[in-house]
């Protein structure tokens, strides 16, 4: 898909759309969320689903330490490195489903729009890495699509178009009750589940986006949030 959109629109705009719309203004809402949930300045956050440094760029205004970003496509990677230019932190392409850091050392892992993209085997997959390199009492922040927020719907008959489509990844929905099966096997607790729309996101002044008004004061992110926490 991303070879596809740098063909078709050239390199900038390819790595901007291609996470999709409101580069800019998403990246700073899942900075403050991350915020809002306890990222200190000096902590260290692991993005999975870097992307092209959407999260990333707005975070570096803010966060002092360490930070490991991993996605799969590594021309996301590399514009990611060098929008950033934070020779501090790390940006790697992922090998398999797996997380490069050793056990018990980072205080947040994030997926944003990434369990949007994986079966519920690799998604899982994806959390027991989160649970290993987490410290004890580390949160993992994580966006999903789910079939009772009205607001998802188009996006699944978007997907039903697109069935044949080879440039379209792949879309898949997570239901809370999947979400609470592997909290329990994982020993996690649930500290919040947000639907789509449902204003829970505190801005500390308003955010421009690319078309429509300044989103301000408490919003939603635009997929449901959930916030798990280790023991």
């Amino acid at each position: 898909m991303v070879r596809s959109l740098i063909a078709n629109f050239g390199r900038d705009a390819a790595m901007r759309s291609a996470p999709g719309g409101d580069f800019e203004a998403i990246g700073i809402l899942e900075r403050e969320l991350l915020v809002q949930e306890g990222l200190r300045k000096d902590g260290y956050l692991i993005d999975v689903g870097c992307g092209s440094g959407r999260l990333a760029h707005p975070l570096s205004d803010y966060l002092t330490g360490k930070y490991l970003g991993i996605d799969i496509v590594p021309e996301m990677v590399r514009y990611a490195r060098r929008l950033v230019r934070r020779a501090d932190w790390r940006f790697e392409v992922a090998a398999g489903l797996t997380i490069p850091e050793k056990d018990h050392a980072a205080d947040m892992v994030c997926f944003f729009s990434v369990f949007t993209h994986l079966l519920s085997e690799q998604s899982f997959v994806y959390l027991q890495e989160a649970v290993r390199v987490l410290k004890p009492g580390g949160k993992i922040v994580f966006s999903f699509l789910e079939f009772e927020e009205p607001d998802h719907w188009p996006i699944f008959e978007n997907a039903i178009r697109n069935l044949n489509n080879p440039s379209h990844p792949m879309t898949m929905f997570v239901e809370r009750s999947a979400i609470r099966a592997w909290a329990a096997h994982l020993n996690l607790k649930i500290v919040t589940m947000e639907g789509a729309t449902t204003p829970h996101i505190a801005l500390s002044q308003p955010v421009k986006r690319e078309s429509g008004p300044a989103l301000e004061g408490k919003v939603g992110l635009g997929q449901s949030v959930c916030v798990l926490a280790a023991a």
